[in-house]
């Protein structure tokens, strides 16, 4: 059976060394199988993954700053920090 790898293993089969990570390899289905379960492989469809692919975008990350307009305007007035108490730090005397 024919696997596609998802993970780069040490060592070698059979005397040559594992694929890297998208790579293909032919191996006894027992093996396959065994790999597959372990999620080290992955049945193939006869085309190896190409790194280069582009990755999903993440709408979690920012976006390109020469795209954005600006939103912000400034002020002359200072930011105001509120002081945190961590959890295991003690109190000050008067404020309870």
């Amino acid at each position: 059976m024919r696997v596609l790898m998802k993970a780069a293993l040490s060592g070698t089969h059979d005397g040559e060394p594992w694929p890297e990570r998208g790579g293909l390899v032919d191996l006894p289905d027992d093996e396959a199988r065994h790999l597959i379960r372990a999620g080290l492989a992955k049945e193939s469809d006869d085309e190896p993954e190409q790194d280069s692919a582009p990755a999903p975008e993440d709408p979690q990350a920012p976006a390109d700053p020469e795209t954005l307009e600006e939103t912000a305007t400034p002020t002359d007035e200072p930011e105001t920090a509120v002081p945190v108490r961590r959890r295991g730090q003690a109190k000050k005397p008067g404020n309870e």
